[in-house]
This record gives C-alpha cells, sequence and structure tokens, in this order.
C-alpha cells in the first residue's frame, strides 16, 4: 500500500490588489497595437503614392505598383494578416485613384491598368498570408524551444534534490513568465466557489463551460493549476492574468508539465524514506 503523501504546508501569498501603472500601460499598448498596425497598413500605401504623385508622368505606372507591392510586403513582415490585407486594398485602391485614368475615381479605363491593379491586390493578399504563416510557424518554434528551456531547468534541480520550497518558488516564477502574468503563488487550499481551472489537456473551463482562450484570452479571475503527486492534490497554482491575455494551448501544456514537477517535488518530502 502506497504511503499516504501528507502536503507540505507553504505560505499562501496575498492576492494583489492593485495593478502597477507599468503594468497597466504594458496592457493598454499590447491592445492597441493591432489597432496601430492596422492604421499604418492604410495610410503607408496612400502616403507612398502621394509622394509619387509629382512624378506621374515620368514614371511609369507599373514601376509605381512594384513600389507599392513591395511596401505591402514590408507590413506583411511586420504585422499579421488582417493589417497585410489591409495594406494590400490601400495600395490596391491608392494605385487605382491616383495612377490610373480617369484620375481620382475608382473606375479603369485601360484594361492593362486594370490587370496590373488586380495582380497589386492579390499578390499583396498572398504575401501578407504567406508571412504570416511563415511568422506563426517561427513563433511556435521558438515557444516549444523556450518551454523546453524552462521545464529542463526545473528538472535539474529536482535531480540535485533541491529544496522543495526552492522548487515551487521557481516553477511560480517560471509560469509567471510563460503565461504572462500578473502574479502567480501556490496554495495548499482549494476555492470554496467555482472558478476557473487549467485542465491537465491544457484547456481552460469555467464550471462546465469551456473558456476560448484562443480568441477570449485568459480570464482576469484567478485561475487554479492544479498541483499532484500520485493521485493526491497536494495544492494549486493561484493565476492571476491580465484580462484578455493571449496564450497559446502550447503554452498552458507547458505549464500543467511544470506543475507536475512542483508535485514530484512537494511528493518526495512528503514521502517519507
Amino acid at each position: 500500500m502506497a504511503p499516504e503523501v501528507a502536503p507540505i504546508q507553504l505560505p499562501r501569498a496575498p492576492e494583489p490588489t492593485e495593478v502597477s501603472v507599468w503594468t497597466r500601460a504594458l496592457a493598454i499598448g499590447t491592445r492597441l497595437q493591432p489597432i496601430a498596425f492596422v492604421v499604418i497598413a492604410i495610410a503607408a500605401p496612400v502616403a507612398l503614392a502621394l509622394s509619387l504623385l509629382p512624378l506621374r508622368g515620368q514614371i511609369p505606372s507599373a514601376t509605381v505598383a512594384l513600389g507599392l507591392a513591395v511596401l505591402v510586403s514590408a507590413v506583411a513582415a511586420i504585422g499579421s494578416r488582417l493589417p497585410a490585407a489591409v495594406a494590400a486594398v490601400s495600395a490596391a485602391l491608392s494605385f487605382d485613384g491616383f495612377y490610373t485614368q480617369p484620375y481620382g475615381s475608382v473606375s479603369i479605363s485601360n484594361p492593362g491598368d486594370v490587370e496590373t491593379t488586380v495582380l497589386l491586390l492579390v499578390g499583396g493578399l498572398i504575401v501578407g498570408q504567406l508571412s504570416a504563416r511563415n511568422r506563426a510557424h517561427r513563433r511556435r518554434i521558438s515557444q516549444s524551444s523556450d518551454n523546453l528551456s524552462r521545464i529542463q531547468a526545473v528538472a535539474e534541480m529536482l535531480a540535485v534534490g533541491a529544496d522543495p520550497h526552492d522548487v515551487v518558488a521557481a516553477v511560480a516564477a517560471e509560469l509567471q513568465d510563460i503565461l504572462g502574468l500578473r502574479s502567480c503563488w501556490f496554495d495548499t487550499s482549494f476555492p470554496d466557489a467555482v472558478g476557473p481551472m487549467i485542465e491537465r489537456n491544457g484547456d481552460v473551463s469555467w464550471g462546465r463551460i469551456w473558456w476560448g482562450f484562443d480568441t477570449l484570452g485568459l480570464p482576469g479571475k484567478p485561475i487554479s493549476l492544479g498541483v499532484e503527486n500520485q493521485h493526491h492534490r497536494l495544492g494549486r497554482f493561484v493565476l492571476l492574468a491580465e484580462a484578455g491575455t493571449r496564450v497559446s494551448q502550447q503554452q498552458l501544456l507547458a505549464a500543467v508539465t511544470l506543475a507536475d514537477q512542483a508535485g514530484t517535488a512537494l511528493g518526495v518530502e512528503a514521502v517519507p524514506a
């Protein structure tokens, strides 16, 4: 019969009541960043088309279209799919309005200009999609490497027999960093009311509701991440995130693995030799 595991008592950290001005400013900046990219995507092609307007009679319209295509590619390289698509539409409309006759109108009298405008639009949309896909692929690879490094660092602490308190503290710090949390602490008690919880499969539940973290981000309420050892509940990590913080399921699965490592450390101390 396996010995009963008694949870180690750790001091409960007080729940923060205030968010620093810097944290609020950072959260606001993160929320406004997509809007800023869209504004740039609209304005940049228009600005380029207007800057070349004095040379309209001296340079071929195909050269202007090529310059706008390069600009759309640059926007796609630094932005997401939406700014890239907006930049493609803005570039096509700018070319149509300023460099195809009749000027200042969306109508095009020259069939060749119609083809150029359509190619500019379609090419910009394709480049934007490809750039966004490649960027997402690189981000996933980087996240996987980062998550593995964090898990390996905690595993090394377990291998050398580090104090369980130190392991739990290290895991809390890693969780706060990997999920972009405002605060994180270990608690041996469990809440009376049902709250959001990270499940072992990387999903987020809230009672009977599956929380759409991939679209809504993390909830602003305290989130529980259970800590177990040999099917014994030792406690939980309490995660406090800014409402709407975006995370991936890969990051949540890494968080579950880190919590399991904390459970291993606490279980080793709780079980007598």
